[in-house]
């Protein structure tokens, strides 16, 4: 297990204290010694600390070494988890079917077409001809003379687009031109159109414009409530109709009047994919072919009918072996990133010679089932393929190498075995991934080990604080006793000193014994 060489190192650690504070012990016995014979005053301070750490040291290693155990296995198992969800990323086309949907649309013989493919598509040449491209409709109203357009009387004003409108009332205090064209704009219900009010040598216009394209987003204008039948309100109302039918050429026309004309007409795109006719209300095409988008502009409009574009759809085997080549790579980081965790250098001294994740069960799980995926094969719908078959060869270190000549061969050549070895059930990619979730996700086994590591750490913090707490106590018990202590060992030597001067010693006479007293 990993904590074997923590074990060691803790035991060298805590045995080495304990020697310390053997010696420190000794000291302060001599201090005692010393004091007690008088030869020195007691070091209180270095006693205390002595008998101190004799209680509370090798506690105090023992935690120390435990922290720094747990705090080391936390980074070891963030490292592993991030190195695997490094993967995963690099993993998503491989099991979420971007690999099998990358394609290239590309559009030959002439201009403004483009497209895109994805999930869908199919892999094949179409022939494209646009005969009109979708607009927007834009009305102007006829030409206001000063006076009016200032004072364009009350009413109501019901503005629409397509089957959208709203209602602006207009009174006194908002019945210009520039009054109702910004309540078009700043109403919150606006149903999809801009206003301005241009002023040109024959008066002032007021012009609408439709912001959706398509035939069905015609705009209308109705007027109710009008002051009196003469006022210039009621020249706002107008009607306009979408094209009947979806021939080239084919627009919307004002049927009401009352001046409006039209510089941009409400119609469809019109085209033909393979002979067949399609339209469209917007330029960007997401329904006449499964999986592709074609985008249209002007310069696409064929208006002879005889020269269509090529639209070729294909495989895109050049995003297909990046995202491969970008798994090969990532796979390689984790087998490095384990290796590196369960590394054991002899050079090192004992107890740090082992990395943090050697002979840990669980990494070597984690080693053992990417590397049986990557080594067997995948079956689906009765066609097998390996990652050889596609260029991937395992090494005996555990790493993939991956030979781009015989990927590109097998992409361009045998799409089917790729998409066998990559399928969504039980590809690579997909059995790569569901491992990877039970391992490194959110509530997952690193996790779950991080998670009582922590908890661990807590606990040992909580110890260490109560150690603080007992270490001070101690200190200051022993502070008072041994200072104590001292005074009285100075107070006994000097009565031991009197006496000897009264009395005598053993190698000269007191002062009673000489009559000097």
């Amino acid at each position: 297990m990993s904590t074997v060489s923590g074990t060691a190192s803790a035991s060298t650690s805590v045995a080495q204290v304990q020697a310390e504070t053997q010696s420190a012990l000794q000291e302060a016995a001599q201090s005692i010694i010393s004091g007690a014979t008088g030869n020195s005053s007691l070091d209180v301070s270095s006693l205390v600390t002595a008998l101190v750490a004799s209680k509370t040291a090798g506690t105090e290693a023992a935690l120390t070494t435990e922290a720094t155990n747990d705090n080391t296995q936390i980074s070891a198992l963030g490292k592993l988890s991030a190195a695997l969800s490094a993967l995963q990323v690099d993993l998503a086309p491989l099991y979420g079917g971007g690999l099998l949907t990358a394609f290239t649309a590309t559009a030959t013989g002439g201009t403004g077409l483009t497209a895109t493919a994805g999930a869908g598509a199919v892999a094949s040449t179409y022939s494209v001809d646009v005969s009109q491209i979708a607009t927007a409709q834009s009305v102007t109203s006829k030409a206001f003379n000063t006076t009016d357009a200032g004072a364009l009387g009350t009413g109501t004003l019901t503005v629409g687009v397509g089957s959208n409108s709203m209602t602006i009332n207009v009174t006194s205090s908002n019945d210009t031109l520039s009054d109702i064209a910004s309540a078009i704009n700043t109403a919150n219900n606006n149903p999809g159109i801009s206003a301005s009010v241009i002023t040109g040598s024959d008066g002032t216009h007021l012009v609408l414009n439709s912001k959706s394209t398509g035939a069905a987003s015609t705009i209308n204008v109705t007027v109710s409530n009008a002051a009196s039948s003469t006022s210039p309100l009621n020249s706002l109302g107008v009607t306009t109709t979408a094209a009947s039918d979806s021939t080239a050429g084919s627009t919307s026309t004002i049927s009401t009047g009352n001046g409006w004309t039209q510089s941009a007409y409400a119609q469809d795109a019109e085209f033909t994919i393979n002979g067949t006719a399609a339209t469209s209300s917007t330029n960007t095409v997401t329904t006449a072919l499964t999986g592709v988008t074609l985008n249209l502009t002007a310069d696409a409009i064929d208006s002879t009918g005889s020269k269509p574009q090529t639209l070729t759809v294909a495989a895109d085997t050049t995003t297909q072996a990046t995202d491969i080549e970008n798994f090969v790579s990532e796979y390689n980081s984790v087998v490095s990133t384990i290796a590196s965790l369960t590394a054991f250098d002899s050079t090192q001294s004992a107890g740090s010679q082992g990395g943090p994740l050697l002979g840990d069960t669980t990494t070597n799980i984690i080693q053992n089932a990417l590397g049986n995926i990557v080594s067997s094969s995948v079956t689906s719908g009765g066609v097998s393929a390996t990652l050889a078959d596609v260029g991937i060869s395992l090494n005996a270190d555990g790493t993939l190498t991956l030979d781009t000549s015989t990927l590109t061969t097998a992409l361009q050549n045998d799409p089917n075995q790729v998409s066998t070895l990559f399928n969504l059930t039980n590809g690579v990619g997909a059995q790569l991934n569901n491992s990877i979730n039970t391992f490194a996700s959110t509530g997952g086994i690193l996790d779950q080990r991080t998670a009582v590591y922590s908890a661990d750490l807590t606990n040992v913090k909580t110890q260490a604080t109560a150690l603080t707490a007992y270490s001070s106590q101690l200190t200051t018990q022993y502070t008072n006793e041994f200072t104590a202590l001292d005074s009285l060992m100075a107070t006994t030597e000097n009565d031991t000193q009197y006496l000897t001067q009264l009395f005598g010693g053993a190698n000269s006479a007191g002062a009673l014994a000489s009559g000097k007293s």
